[in-house]
């Protein structure tokens, strides 16, 4: 495909083991175009993200993109520290990466998104992995943001699914509750894909048995290194949620969703995000009544094929999609 022709993405990112993961399958997508990077507190320090982001682009050979360091704490509160216990101490599941020559650029994460949406005017797909404290930000300094993007998928977010920091909220989402909401209001594109949809695709430890040996010559460093990130990951979800040899894949699958929409099945609806209480801040609040609350109305990826996923996310690392079929592997 004509680079002409690809999916300029705009990506959004807190680069901890699971955002590696779709920063990768992007990478080894052809009909994407990562066209900038900006990082943002939370899986580790915005600073340290956009530090493991460059990482992760020299791994994947790729060529030089953007990237820029975002805002270290949310617009209400304080940051809540590294999430080590699942991304390890330096957000990469402890695995030591080497840093190559690539630099930031210094460059204001608002006036570096801005310039970018008026670059790619409604062609950009903006793709949040993240708390949404830079696109929050960025509207509040340009509310027209909103309109020039193509639209918006971000992770994040729980409709019907429990949540996985609180009784009802999903951890992007609660660690800026106020950002969100006022990104959900802003009248931009939406599609959230949460833990309705990402709990039920998992990346099992044969999955990941079967890409080290199926894996292109290309794809051997990135798989390499996914074999030691996962398997922290995967001792960090056994620990908090008693997953046994598997993981869920939240940002991968919201990366996907961006490439793919087919994937996931989506339901509109008029949702606000409560940004007070004890056990709900950070809730998903979706009014389906004949007279909602005075709300815009959000994307909710609700229901996927959980095989069909899996298979598009190792499809851009085997050696090829005709010859080596993964769906033995997957059942």
């Amino acid at each position: 495909m004509s680079k002409q022709n690809r999916i300029k993405i705009l990506l959004d990112v807190d680069t901890g083991v699971d955002d590696s993961l779709a920063l990768l399958y992007a990478l080894n997508k052809e009909d994407v175009e990562i066209v900038g990077i900006t990082t943002v507190c939370g899986n580790v320090e915005a600073r340290l993200a956009a530090e493991n982001t460059l990482k992760i682009l020299d791994l994947a050979g790729a060529p030089d993109i953007p990237v820029v360091c975002g805002f270290e704490k949310p617009l209400e509160g304080e940051w809540d520290g590294r999430t080590a216990f699942i991304h390890g101490d330096n957000g990469l599941g402890n695995v030591d990466l080497p840093s190559g020559s690539r630099t930031l650029l210094e460059e204001d994460v608002c006036d570096f998104q801005i310039r970018l949406a008026q670059k790619y005017e409604h062609e950009l797909v903006l793709v949040t992995l993240v708390p949404l404290t830079n696109i929050a930000r960025t509207l509040a300094k340009a509310p027209s943001f909103a309109k020039k993007i193509k639209r918006c998928v971000m992770m994040g977010g729980t409709v019907y699914m429990r949540g996985n920091v609180s009784p009802v909220c999903e951890a992007n989402f609660a660690s800026d509750p106020a950002a969100c909401d006022r990104v959900f209001q802003s009248g931009m594109e939406i599609l959230a894909v949460g833990l309705d949809v990402t709990e039920k695709v998992r990346f099992t430890t044969g999955a990941m048995d079967w890409l080290d040996k199926c894996c292109s010559p290309h794809s051997r460093k990135a798989v390499d290194y996914m074999k030691q990130a996962l398997a922290y990951y995967w001792e960090g979800n056994r620990n908090q949620n008693y997953c046994i040899g598997d993981c869920p894949l939240h940002d991968p699958l919201a990366m996907m969703a961006a490439v793919v929409p087919d994937l996931v099945r989506v339901e509109k609806r008029k949702a606000r995000i409560e940004c007070g209480g004890t056990y709900c801040r950070g809730m998903v609040v979706t009014d389906l009544r004949e007279q909602p609350i005075p709300a815009e109305y959000v994307g909710f990826a609700l229901d996927v094929d959980p095989k069909r996923a899996l298979r598009e996310f190792l499809s851009v690392f085997w050696k090829s999609q005709d010859s080596i079929p993964a769906k033995n592997m997957i059942e």
